[in-house]
This record gives C-alpha cells, sequence and structure tokens, in this order.
C-alpha cells in the first residue's frame, strides 16, 4: 500500500555493499525534510441550530472521530486542517459555532472573515429546518457578500426519523443564490469530507489567479488561536439574499 504524501517509513535495517562496512552515523538515516508551507489559509464557519451536529462534522472531518454525546458547544470552537486541492496546499481553520442565540453577540462577529459558510440542520428535527431564515438573515447582515454557501442535512442515518425530504431542502436551497445542497451523516461519515472539499474548491474556482495571489494571502489567519471575542464587530449588511 502506498505511503500517504508527507510521511515516510524508515528502514530498521543496516545496509552495507559488499564487504564493505558501514560507514559511522550513517546508517540509513535520512534528513527528513521540513513540510512544506500552506500555499493559502482559509476561514471556515459552521452554523446552525443546537444538536444539529456541527461540532461531530467538523470533528469526522479533521479527526476522523464520532462522538454519540457531544457537549454543546459554548461561543466558538475551531480546529485546523491542511488539505490538498488544485496542486495547493491548503490550511483551513474551521471554526464551530454554538446554536444558542444568546451566543449569537460573539458568533457573528466571526462570519466577517469566513470564505465559507457551512448551514447545517438537523434532517430528523423540523424546527431546526425551521430556522434556517433565521439563520440566513445572520449570513445576509455580517458575512461578506463573496463568502460560498453550502447548505447541509446532517443526520442521514437516521432515515427512519427523517421528518424534512431532500425535495424541501433543495427547494431551500435554491431560493439562495450560489447555495450549494448535500446531506451527510457525521456518524456514518457519509459525504463529509465532500462537503468540505467541495466547499475549498469553489472557493479556489471562483477567484481568477491574480485575485487569489491577492486577496487570500491578505486572509492569511495566524498560527495562533484567535481571541474569543473579535475587537470588533462587522458593519450591517444590506439584505441581498431571499430567505
Amino acid at each position: 500500500m502506498e505511503s500517504r504524501p508527507g510521511y515516510h517509513r524508515g528502514g530498521g535495517n543496516n545496509i552495507t555493499w559488499g564487504d564493505s562496512p558501514a560507514l559511522p552515523g550513517a546508517q540509513g538515516r535520512r534528513r527528513k525534510q521540513p513540510p512544506r508551507p500552506a500555499d493559502f489559509k482559509l476561514q471556515v464557519i459552521i452554523i446552525g441550530s443546537r444538536g444539529v451536529g456541527k461540532t461531530s462534522l467538523m470533528e469526522r472531518f479533521t479527526d476522523d472521530t464520532f462522538c454519540e454525546a457531544c457537549k454543546s458547544t459554548v461561543g466558538v470552537d475551531f480546529k485546523i486542517k491542511t488539505v490538498e486541492l488544485r496542486g495547493k496546499k491548503i490550511r483551513l481553520q474551521i471554526w464551530d459555532t454554538a446554536g444558542q442565540e444568546r451566543f449569537n453577540s460573539i458568533t457573528s462577529a466571526y462570519y466577517r472573515s469566513a470564505k465559507g459558510i457551512i448551514l447545517v440542520y438537523d434532517l430528523t428535527k423540523k424546527e431546526t429546518f425551521d430556522d434556517l431564515p433565521k439563520w440566513m438573515k445572520m449570513i445576509d447582515k455580517y458575512a461578506s457578500d463573496d463568502a460560498e454557501l453550502l447548505l447541509v442535512g446532517n443526520k442521514l442515518d437516521c432515515e427512519t426519523d427523517r421528518e424534512i425530504t431532500r425535495q424541501q431542502g433543495e427547494k431551500f436551497a435554491q431560493q439562495i443564490t450560489g447555495m450549494r445542497f448535500c446531506e451527510a451523516s457525521a456518524k456514518d461519515n457519509f459525504n463529509v469530507d465532500e462537503i468540505f472539499l467541495k466547499l475549498v474548491d469553489d472557493i479556489l474556482k471562483k477567484m481568477p489567479l491574480d485575485i487569489m495571489r491577492n486577496e487570500l494571502s491578505n486572509s492569511i489567519l495566524s498560527l495562533q488561536p484567535e481571541p474569543e471575542i473579535p475587537p470588533e464587530l462587522p458593519p450591517p449588511r444590506p439584505p441581498v439574499r431571499c430567505c
């Protein structure tokens, strides 16, 4: 089986040619090359009502883990994962936001710098789908006009408890210019990688090369965690999307 890029399997045998002894200090050691730095660094934010599986989607994508009884996110949390697309190495900072309304004043500040927004609902709970217009108002008010949007119906593994049809999800997404739609299961790891990779691909694909070099380099994120509450909130956006 081929080893993954960036990982090298070290050999434990000393190799000699003919009768020549191995040179001191040269026992098959290979100097490790430093990892190639990321070409771009992007921020993606996951939003949606409480209990829809935002944290589970993030942890499945970044760590390939799933917790049956995840605690509700307080404020915001984030994880980092590096992916390669279109020949570029991209460092993703994925923000997981609390679904409770009392945290909106904190989480809204993270919309502005997000290049991609994943809006999640639980397809087994109609109330989380009914909350989607509320989340679209948050996007319209705080997010950048050019942020890529993806609507996700999570918990596809609970098909027998479904309350929202795929057609309903598609219909909602079609009302929003540029919004994609997908159903997924964090528990079964179905469509999780596709969600994030397609979103990043859409971000890169719609930008001309010169804009990618300038705009994305200007949005490079610090490798240190950002403050819990950013110093300033973004100005309100005019209502441009139907919700």
